[in-house]
């Protein structure tokens, strides 16, 4: 064991955190602490970030009538989502796929504008400003567990349309909606796989050595031998 390593109950409690997080949709009534919730920006600012630029801005939503168009953008967005579904319309139309009248708290998380300016790290994978943006998102998706809050990332709206409504400068992006609030209890396993819609596949099926493995199927009985071959 490396000397730098946590105690062995501190390791336990951040992959508690990292096995037991859920994206919730379904939250009871509760407050949030200003505390608690500085705690939470605080551990999504402390994300690494590709050169250090830092692309990530959170909009707290406080004002209700502007909660209420924000859903209003989300429903036009699943009824969408339904319609390209097709033959599996009527069983995503039975699924919750947001909390955002329930939560206790909103958090629109957007790219922030002039990103083009940061080139370290961006001149061939321009993506990683989003990368970044989601590592902050993961930093207090992991904090909140850890706080027994729960949350949940909705990516189901038009970000042109939400960049208006929250008067955004030209430029930047909204890229996630966070419903965080009290729950209940936490899901024994991902909600999408409880009901039925997609199964996590095995962490072998996605592990390869040296190239790609386009010769092993998701199906093989030893995908390591697959690999060595």
């Amino acid at each position: 064991m490396s000397k730098h390593a946590f105690d062995l109950p501190a390791q336990a409690g951040v992959y508690r955190a990292i096995y037991e997080r859920r994206d919730v949709r379904h939250f009871v009534a509760g407050d949030i602490s200003p505390e608690t919730l500085q705690r939470l920006f605080c551990a999504a600012h402390a994300a690494p970030s590709v050169g250090l630029m830092q692309p990530w801005r959170f909009i707290r939503i406080t004002d209700c009538a502007l909660r209420k168009q924000i859903h209003q953008l989300v429903e036009k967005e699943r009824l969408a989502t339904a319609e390209a579904l097709k033959e599996r319309k009527k069983e995503f139309m039975r699924l919750k796929v947001e909390g955002i009248e329930k939560c206790s708290e909103l958090v629109v998380v957007a790219l922030t504008d002039q990103r083009e300016k940061h080139i370290f790290g961006r001149r061939t994978l321009p993506d990683m400003d989003l990368a970044s943006a989601a590592c902050a998102i993961e930093n207090m998706w992991l904090a909140a567990r850890a706080e027994g809050l729960g949350l949940g990332w909705v990516s189901m709206f038009d970000p042109i349309a939400l960049s208006e409504l929250l008067e955004m400068p030209r430029g930047s992006r909204a890229i996630a909606i966070l419903c965080i609030g009290h729950v209940k209890q936490f899901y024994p396993e991902p909600m999408l796989a409880m009901e039925g819609w997609a199964k996590p596949a095995e962490l072998d099926d996605y592990i390869m050595e040296n190239r790609w493995a386009d010769h092993c199927s998701a199906e093989s009985a030893d995908n390591k031998r697959c690999l060595e071959t």
